[in-house]
């Protein structure tokens, strides 16, 4: 990973678990290479749309936008830190997605995740997978206020054709 998008993880990844945080922090780095570093990541996040400065009591802040939390989303399910189990707990998670057209780069946002977390598309609005990604959507439905876009159902049971096409596409 190149120390730049190594930048850029890293503040996301801050980002996350903070409303916002000061422009301050970055301009006091004393390491004339690491602070130039982080101002790039920074004008290149903001360029890309993932983060937006805020001004107030003349003061700058940093906070993560809507396509920043997609992004932070793409980068947890490659990461290596990811701990999903490879066993099956019996349970089936089901996302059925009805995001409208005028919210299509949402929804192929959305569509990206599925396949990255290995959820496979059983119909043009149903994807099943047997891991347990369920906690991850559920962050994902409340942060882009999806309400009954997205709906997730954990079940341990499905009909038989159901059961044989999800296999079926497993083994393609």
């Amino acid at each position: 990973m190149s120390s730049k998008k190594g930048y850029s993880n890293k503040i996301l990844k801050i980002l996350a678990e903070k409303p916002a945080i000061s422009l301050d922090l970055i301009k006091d780095n004393k390491d004339p290479k690491t602070g130039y570093a982080l101002t790039r990541s920074i004008k290149n996040l903001v360029e890309s749309g993932c983060v937006e400065i805020l001004q107030s009591d003349n003061k700058s802040y940093l906070k993560l936008t809507k396509k920043g939390k997609n992004k932070l989303n793409c980068i947890r399910l490659e990461g290596s830190g990811v701990l999903v189990p490879n066993t099956w707990d019996g349970l089936w998670r089901i996302i059925i997605l009805d995001i409208p057209e005028e919210r299509k780069s949402e929804r192929e946002a959305l569509r990206y995740l599925l396949k990255k977390a290995n959820f496979i598309c059983i119909k043009n609005t149903v994807w099943i997978s047997p891991f347990p990604y369920e906690h991850l959507f559920t962050n994902i439905k409340k942060d882009l206020e999806l309400g009954t876009e997205l709906m997730i159902i954990v079940t341990d049971k499905l009909d038989s054709e159901t059961n044989l096409a999800f296999l079926k596409s497993v083994k393609k």
